[in-house]
């Protein structure tokens, strides 16, 4: 094989290889945005955000592939500073970073480097074209779904009939905040809240809890319905006749709080939190990120 030959083989690879990634990160991109992000009521803040937080690793990808296959040695040098970059950032995760992402960025840079895809026309098309492809196909349903979300805007405590559940949710505020907190700060926000669930008393009340991991699944809607939740404490599983999503009345769209925690243990160490779609995971009872938050109920 000649010459030419090989670095138009080489090419190709570090294209389709580039091409792959670049796809990947479209693909998780938009369904991240669109399953934890796009809660602003700008229209304006949740494009900034789906563009700053969820599509740059998709466009910076891009930007990288484009210039490999048009100046490719200055693209193969790119891939070896981004592996460097890499290295600094995930100094504390080491031996991951360098398999997953050190040597492949490295690896990938010295096929650009060497590599001559042709035609280079066919190349910029598939680079620039199948990604956006890939984020088309993938966030036409996240789109359609978030577009017929129900928000009465009542945040309000709320009388809440579910599959054989009835309770009261704790309006916005201290027993449903906008922010997030671990396990034993819900549990304990819960138990001192007042009887109108807006007041932090100074004892504890014991009117105010976190739901069940059953009742939080019972309670389950979409568009207005009960979605006809189950569940199944042996195997740990949620079942719906339709699946839940963030909406009105159990939850506040325009929060970043996307995970509930439910007063059900899974151990000392772990508790069960809900997903707004219905599923059920056990965490850390330590953990404590923005989007994991708590709704307290109590008996009608």
């Amino acid at each position: 094989m000649k010459k030419h030959d090989k670095r138009q083989t080489v090419g190709w690879v570090a294209v389709g290889l580039s091409i792959t990634i670049t796809c990947v990160w479209a693909f998780w991109g938009i369904i991240e945005n669109f399953h934890e992000g796009w809660y602003y009521e700008s229209l304006q803040s949740n494009v900034g955000l789906m563009f700053v937080q969820y599509l740059s690793p998709m466009l910076i990808f891009m930007g990288v592939t484009l210039i490999s296959v048009l100046w490719p040695r200055f693209g193969g040098g790119m891939h070896v500073i981004f592996a460097v970059l890499a290295a600094w950032f995930f100094q504390a995760f080491a031996n991951a970073a360098t398999f997953l992402l050190i040597v492949p960025l490295i690896g990938l840079g010295a096929l650009h480097w060497f590599g001559r895809p042709q035609p280079r026309k066919l190349a910029v098309s598939l680079a620039a074209g199948l990604p956006v492809l890939t984020l088309t196909i993938f966030g036409i349903a996240p789109v359609l779904r978030v577009c017929q979300r129900i928000d009465d805007g009542n945040l309000q405590a709320r009388l809440v009939h579910g599959n054989g559940a009835g309770l009261i949710w704790a309006p916005d505020g201290p027993g449903w905040p906008r922010a997030g907190a671990d396990w034993h700060q819900a549990q304990q926000v819960c138990q001192y809240l007042s009887e109108d669930g807006l007041t932090p008393a100074t004892a504890p009340q014991h009117i105010w809890r976190l739901p069940t991991a059953d009742e939080a699944v019972r309670s389950m809607a979409r568009h207005g319905q009960n979605s006809g939740g189950v569940w199944d404490a042996e195997s740990a599983k949620a079942t719906y006749g339709t699946t839940p999503d963030k909406e009105s009345p159990l939850w506040n769209v325009h929060s970043q709080v996307i995970y509930w925690w439910t007063a059900t243990e899974v151990d000392e160490e772990h508790a069960y939190m809900i997903v707004y779609d219905g599923k059920v995971w056990s965490r850390s009872k330590q953990f404590g990120p923005a989007y994991l938050g708590f709704r307290c109920v109590r008996n009608p």
